[in-house]
């Protein structure tokens, strides 16, 4: 169903494209699009136990997009360094392909919202609390369940 890597030699492990989307804290969602473009969108995002989680307002063009198709695709670059000289770039990414929808379950979106807390203010779990308690009706939590998840680097 999925593409096979074309320079094999430049895949990385699951472990290692694991890696990239935990250490990392920004990604880009693509979904379809309106008139059968493509919209892609950056977006800070949560990692955890096979999926990726991120909020949102409850509108918007990326939703849309998800209600449309629900398969996306996610990209994470964790490097990205030019060398002139020699003509190219060193590079490590993970892209992940997956079905995405909207959390319905007031537990789960709760949690989902936790992680983001933990992982972008840990020091400030108590009062992100109290914040996601304030913009709780004003956001949606998304899921991406990976189907596929893939990770090449270059040097």
């Amino acid at each position: 169903m999925f593409r096979e890597m074309r320079r094999k030699g430049n895949a990385l492990s699951q472990e290692e494209t694991i890696a990239i989307l935990e250490k990392n804290t920004n990604g880009v969602l693509a979904v379809d699009g309106d008139d059968d473009y493509p919209y892609a969108v950056p977006l800070s995002y949560v990692y955890s136990d096979g999926k990726i989680l991120f909020h949102c307002a409850v509108t918007g063009h990326k939703l849309d997009g998800i209600k449309n198709n629900e398969k996306v695709s996610f990209c994470v670059i964790d490097q990205d360094d030019i060398i002139p000289e020699d003509f190219n770039t060193l590079y490590r990414s993970a892209i992940a392909f997956g079905k995405a929808r909207v959390v319905t379950d007031d537990q789960e979106k709760q949690q989902a919202l936790e992680l983001v807390i933990a992982k972008y203010s840990p020091a400030f779990m108590e009062s992100g609390k109290e914040y996601i308690a304030k913009e709780w009706e004003r956001c949606l939590v998304v899921e991406i369940k990976i189907e596929h998840l893939t990770g090449k680097a270059g040097d």
